[in-house]
């Protein structure tokens, strides 16, 4: 399995801009981001392909959040800007050498330890 480790959490006020960070201890075929709530299932965030332009980013998020790849750092971004409430989460990165649907946490077997997003009104 590959490790994945993320970084970048921490507390914002609303309106506020996060950039958490994602790095792949080598060559993976997927990344994604995905963020669990207090007393809520986890759920898709954003996700890419590393060997192509392809990505995906959920309703909830299109237009606040962006997802880019530094592939020579082995290195994933999820940029948070004007965050809400309701962004507030662990947010865990995980990667996967097979292809499939990129929202599907399902099809992602390294997963990082995640990092705390907390956005306050």
């Amino acid at each position: 399995l590959l490790q994945v480790a993320e970084s970048g959490g921490g507390s914002v006020e609303a309106g506020g801009s996060l950039r958490l960070s994602c790095v792949v201890s080598g060559y993976t075929f997927k990344v994604g981001w995905f963020r669990q709530a207090p007393g809520k299932e986890r759920e898709a965030v954003a996700a890419l392909y590393t060997t192509t332009d392809g990505l995906r980013i959920v309703d909830s998020v299109k237009g606040r959040f962006t997802i880019s790849h530094d592939k020579a750092r082995y290195t994933v971004y999820l940029d948070m800007n004007a965050l809400k409430p309701e962004d507030t989460a662990m947010y865990y990165c995980a990667a996967d050498l097979r292809s499939g649907d990129l929202l599907d946490d399902r099809g992602y077997r390294s997963w990082g330890q995640g990092t705390q997003v907390t956005v306050s009104s």
